[in-house]
C-alpha cells in the first residue's frame, strides 16, 4: 500500500509540477514581472511614503540584502522546486484517499482533482484573491488562519454533501461550506495596489485557470497510475495463486 501511494504521488507530483511551471512561465510570471516594474518605479516610493505617513496601508518591508532569484533560469528553477514540493504533497493526499475509495475510472480522478481545486484554490480565493507585488494586505497570520479554516471547512462540507446519505448531513455540509465566507476574510484597512486594475484582473484569471489545469491534470494522472498499480498487483497475486 505504501509503495503504491509513494509511486503514485512521486510520478504525479513530478508531471503536475512541470505542467504548472510551464503554464506559469508563459502566463502568470510575465504578469508578475510587469507588476514588479510598478513596485520598483520611483513613483511607487512616493506612494509608499505617503501611505506610511497616513497609516493607511500595511508596511511593505524590502530587505535589499535578502537573496532573490534572478529573472531567467534561477526564477524558473526556484518556481519548479516549490511547485514540485507542493504537488507531491497534494498527490500524497490524493493517493491516500484512493486507498479508501478507489476511483472507478480515470475520469473520476478529474472529479477528485476538481474537488482539490475547490478546497485549496477556489474557496480561499473568494475571500483572499491572488495578489500582485505592491498590493496592500491584512496581517499575514490572520490571512493564513482564515485560509486554513476555509480549506478545512470546504473539505468537510464537500465530503458531507457528496458522501453522506442522510439529507440532514448534506444540509449541514452546505452550511459548513459558507461559514468562513459569512465570517469574512481579513482585509487591509485600505485597499490599494500599485499595479493597474486591468493587470490585477488578468493575474487573478491566470492564477485560477493555471491552478484548475494543475488540479485536473493531477487528478487524471494520479487516478491512472493508482489504477495501473492496482491492476499490476492483482495480476501478480493471481499469478502466485
Amino acid at each position: 500500500m505504501f509503495k503504491r501511494i509513494a509511486q503514485t504521488a512521486g510520478f504525479t507530483g513530478l508531471l503536475a509540477a512541470l505542467l504548472l511551471t510551464l503554464l506559469q512561465s508563459f502566463w502568470v510570471a510575465p504578469l508578475i514581472l510587469e507588476a514588479e516594474t510598478y513596485e520598483h518605479a520611483p513613483a511607487a516610493a512616493e506612494v509608499h511614503e505617503h501611505a506610511h505617513a497616513e497609516g493607511a496601508m500595511a508596511a511593505h518591508v524590502h530587505d535589499e540584502e535578502a537573496w532573490e532569484p534572478e529573472d531567467g533560469w534561477q526564477r524558473v528553477l526556484s518556481t519548479t522546486g516549490g511547485n514540485l514540493v507542493v504537488a507531491v504533497g497534494f498527490a500524497l493526499m490524493l493517493a491516500a484517499l484512493y486507498t479508501l475509495r478507489t476511483p472507478n475510472s480515470v475520469r473520476e480522478g478529474a472529479l477528485w482533482g476538481l474537488a482539490g481545486f475547490a478546497v485549496f484554490v477556489l474557496a480561499p480565493t473568494l475571500g483572499l484573491p491572488p495578489e500582485l507585488p505592491g498590493t496592500a494586505a491584512a496581517d499575514l497570520t490572520l490571512r493564513q488562519t482564515w485560509w486554513v479554516s476555509t480549506a478545512a471547512s470546504t473539505a468537510v462540507g464537500l465530503a458531507l454533501i457528496v458522501f453522506a446519505r442522510h439529507w440532514l448531513l448534506k444540509v449541514l455540509g452546505a452550511a459548513i461550506l459558507v461559514v468562513p465566507h459569512v465570517i469574512g476574510a481579513p482585509q487591509p484597512e485600505v485597499h490599494s495596489a500599485l499595479a493597474p486594475e486591468a493587470l490585477e484582473a488578468q493575474f487573478k484569471i491566470a492564477s485560477l485557470l493555471t491552478n484548475a489545469a494543475f488540479w485536473v491534470a493531477m487528478g487524471l494522472i494520479s487516478a491512472w497510475l493508482f489504477r495501473r498499480y492496482n491492476a499490476q498487483l492483482t495480476a501478480t497475486e493471481l499469478s502466485h495463486a
